[in-house]
């Protein structure tokens, strides 16, 4: 394909014919693959663009989300080549990677466009961000939101039934009881008792149900949602606040940062995302528009306005232009997996960040340096603009969320 020169819409129509002979394709179930590969050239329909990937905390699930407000779940299986018959020649050698790969399991529509009548604001139904929440059964749980509404899923197995021992049964393969009154039919003259029909189990099916709503509780558009570790709470948070749920508890939440000034003209940065820490139920961080990263601690106050460390790279090179800010931007944060560190991405740069250390990061891995010099004149052009406006705010996890 790398030299290939057929057309882009050639190359749409292999790709439609393109099947796995491993893992074939789920019976009644789009086109997965189809769609992620569409996403990725950039070709897919805009209710098909993936914006939110998130994998479970051991890698074995993958859920996506996309602008058409779906949900789509895939489970990791192994890419172990499958011999059929007696064929013992020796197999092909296999592919360099990591030995498996996500398999479509299923997907619910979580959110639908609505239509806000006292704003006259129209709600999307596009996925921001989607979070596993561990459970300790069988079934699996996530929280999906959109601009202004999360919602607790849970995916759980369920048993269909169907019902057999009929007693007659018409050519075309529906059942039926015999009538009453009238001459018999043939098929009635051959019962020679009465048979009651049986509820039999057909088959496991994945079946999907919104546990929870969380709605009213923010303003402006939410950016991030975080599953404490004590997977009993959760915080969501939007341009100017930071909110504080309990998982069991709809109706009400705790604002625990807001940055909203008096005179909203006073207002010279928004909040871009916050996460919890992986071990420590009381820490969180956020970060902002001029490409600050705040730890807070909530055994310090209700309201954490007074941040405990603060993680900012201050350039002195005198270099500031009217683009600075939107290019030290941070759209998206994450903790390792110990705590100790913190990634985050801003336009051009993914840095890895040491608690113990708030002056500067320990590495800094330049992304998109080769637009640093065009990024005034990208501003002026309607694509680019739309990516510059967008990345502080909802800009899709594909594109800049760390690996």
């Amino acid at each position: 394909m790398a030299r290939c020169s057929c057309s882009r819409q050639r190359f749409v129509d292999c790709l439609q014919q393109f099947r796995s002979p491993q893992l074939g394709q789920p019976r009644g179930s789009p086109n997965i693959r189809l769609s992620i590969y569409l996403s990725i050239l950039g070709i897919a329909p805009a209710a098909d663009v993936i914006s939110a990937v998130e994998f479970d905390s051991d890698g074995s699930y993958l859920a996506t989300g996309d602008k058409g407000g779906r949900v789509v779940l895939f489970e990791k299986v192994s890419t172990q080549p499958r011999y059929v018959g007696m064929d013992q020649r020796q197999p092909a050698p296999l592919p360099r990677g990591p030995g498996f790969e996500y398999r479509y399991l299923t997907e619910f529509q979580s959110h639908e466009p609505e239509f806000d009548y006292l704003k006259s604001l129209e709600i999307e139904e596009k996925i921001n961000k989607v979070r596993w929440v561990r459970s300790s059964n069988n079934t699996k749980h996530l929280i999906a939101t959109n601009d202004k509404t999360i919602k607790l899923w849970k995916v759980y197995e369920k048993k269909s039934s169907i019902v057999t021992g009929w007693n007659i049964e018409r050519p075309g393969g529906f059942m039926h009881s015999p009538r009453l009154g009238g001459a018999p039919t043939a098929a009635q003259s051959k019962i020679t008792r009465l048979r009651l029909p049986t509820v039999t189990p057909h088959e496991l099916c994945l079946a999907s149900r919104a546990k929870r709503i969380y709605a009213n509780a923010h303003t402006y558009h939410i950016n991030s949602i975080s599953v404490n570790s004590d997977q009993q709470t959760f915080l969501s948070a939007d341009d100017l606040r930071v909110n504080l749920w309990s998982l069991d508890v709809t109706d009400q939440s705790f604002n625990i940062v807001d940055i909203k000034p008096a005179n909203m003209e006073d207002l010279t940065e928004v909040i871009t995302s916050a996460e919890f820490h992986p071990q420590h139920c009381n820490v969180f961080a956020y970060s902002s528009s001029k490409g600050c990263i705040r730890v807070a601690d909530m055994r310090n106050a209700a309201l954490c306005d007074k941040h405990a460390k603060a993680f900012e790279e201050v350039d002195n090179s005198g270099n500031k232009s009217f683009f600075s800010e939107i290019i030290a931007s941070i759209s998206d944060i994450r903790f390792s997996r110990d705590g100790r560190y913190i990634m985050s991405r801003d336009y051009m740069n993914l840095k890895l960040w040491d608690l113990a250390m708030e002056n500067r990061p320990l590495v800094t891995l330049q992304v998109h340096e080769d637009l640093r010099p065009r990024v005034s004149a990208a501003a002026y052009e309607p694509v680019q603009s739309h990516l510059i406006d967008c990345h502080g705010r909802r800009l899709p996890p594909s594109a800049c969320r760390p690996p």
